[in-house]
């Protein structure tokens, strides 16, 4: 474990001796009620001053903390735009001014403390763009963390921007925000479609779960090449009534990873099909069924639902990269509501 911190920095509150200290410092409409959010105002970027503050509290705590990874959150719009600094004509000037103000202070912390992770919050006016991405190479996707919405948070953002930069936890249940209960193993794949990681309270964790994010972890580290630097491939998208899939596919071609997850289960429905993309036609290929996805599955259950797998993920069984493409691979069916299925596909 390394040591991490969560900065608020562009926030002030009313009832802080900064506040009392400098009121001018503070984005406000001379003469209106200002709009607080949580209970704050936000800091004028737009000043040297306040710019040349944070710096400097900041590089403080750097310098005496062994600090390698910094949450830059911003949980508001700005709003009041009005900075005490500018004359009238200038005013119209404060929005690029605060971005532009915003960008010097990170690239005086970036450049002083290189060995620092800036992950970036994408809540203060939609900030996940290449400008902050400059000084926060991970951003966080939203607050929503639910692994169903997030199929449909993740699979906008792809459209834009590569897996590496998502931020992407598993966290608990029931949800914070939809109050919906997911397996792990479905909150772990889909946050294996970004930067992966936890947050929960693991004390709260049963025995059984330990083991999972064990699991969980050794196989995020195998597939992380894959993850972060292979070809992104969306297959079925989350508006499919069934079933929402995508791939990871190596660029030279020698393996691929499918991931599924299940938003619908319903009786005899027909088999969800998708065509792998990436593989060399004429090579053949092995596929892994994660069975750890099983969850707490019945031993005679497993064994039927085992037997009936689909060809090509039977020990011995091969498939080339030209039928995988031309007719499909077919993704086993659920076994639970939400399951989720990371099938690894490896050249022989």
């Amino acid at each position: 474990m390394q040591v991490g911190l969560w900065f608020e920095p562009e926030g002030i509150s009313e009832d802080s001796d900064l506040y009392r200290e400098h009121p001018d410092w503070a984005v406000v409409i001379p003469g209106r009620k200002p709009a607080l959010s949580r209970n704050q105002l936000v800091l004028d970027f737009s000043r040297k001053d306040v710019q040349d503050y944070i710096i400097g509290q900041m590089m403080a705590i750097f310098e005496e903390t062994p600090i390698t990874y910094v949450k830059w959150d911003f949980n508001r719009s700005i709003c009041d735009k009005f900075s005490m600094a500018l004359n009238a004509q200038s005013q119209g000037e404060f929005a690029h001014r605060y971005v532009l103000g915003l960008y010097k202070v990170l690239e005086t912390l970036i450049t002083k403390f290189p060995h620092i992770l800036f992950e970036g919050c994408s809540g203060g006016g939609g900030r996940f763009d290449a400008g902050m991405l400059y000084y926060t190479p991970q951003i966080w996707c939203s607050d929503d963390t639910d692994a169903i919405e997030r199929l449909t948070i993740q699979y906008g953002t792809s459209f834009g921007y590569p897996v590496s930069t998502m931020g992407a936890h598993v966290s608990a249940v029931p949800n914070h925000q939809t109050g919906r209960i997911t397996p792990f193993s479905a909150r772990s794949c889909v946050a294996m479609a970004g930067t992966f990681g936890y947050e929960l309270n693991v004390t709260k964790l049963s025995e059984e779960e330990k083991e999972q994010v064990k699991k969980q972890i050794r196989r995020f580290k195998e597939y992380y090449d894959l993850i972060q630097y292979g070809e992104y491939y969306r297959l079925l998208p989350p508006s499919d009534r069934q079933c929402t899939v995508w791939e990871m596919a190596d660029q030279e071609g020698r393996e691929a990873l499918v991931s599924a997850v299940y938003h619908h289960v319903g009786t005899n429905e027909e088999p969800v099909i998708v065509k792998v993309q990436g593989l060399k036609a004429e090579t053949y290929y092995r596929m892994c069924l994660n069975i750890d996805d099983m969850g707490n599955m019945q031993d005679w259950k497993r064994s039927h639902f085992e037997e009936h797998l689909p060809y090509g993920y039977k020990d011995g069984e091969m498939i080339t990269g030209a039928a995988l493409k031309q007719c499909g691979l077919v993704i086993p069916e659920p076994m639970e509501e939400y399951q989720a299925w990371q099938i690894h596909i490896v050249e022989v």
